[in-house]
């Protein structure tokens, strides 16, 4: 008579809560990288076109219409 059981492994001590949280330290969030616009000084994500003034590596990209340019 064959029997079809399949044994799985069994952790021979329960893992402790010290032991798991300090295995998942380095599962965090990080906050991303933020650079200010050279043009107008505004907070931006880098290598990105800033939304005040419109600007990305000294060129005007997204023309946006302000009291500055007219």
């Amino acid at each position: 008579m064959k029997l079809n059981i399949q044994l799985f492994a069994v952790p021979f001590r329960r893992t402790s809560k010290t032991k798991k949280r300090m295995r998942r330290t380095h599962l965090k969030k990080e906050v991303g990288a933020i650079t200010t616009c050279p043009k107008c000084g505004a907070a931006i994500r880098p290598h990105r076109a800033c939304q005040k003034c419109g600007y990305y590596k000294n060129e005007d990209v997204l023309h946006l219409n302000t009291e500055e340019k007219e």
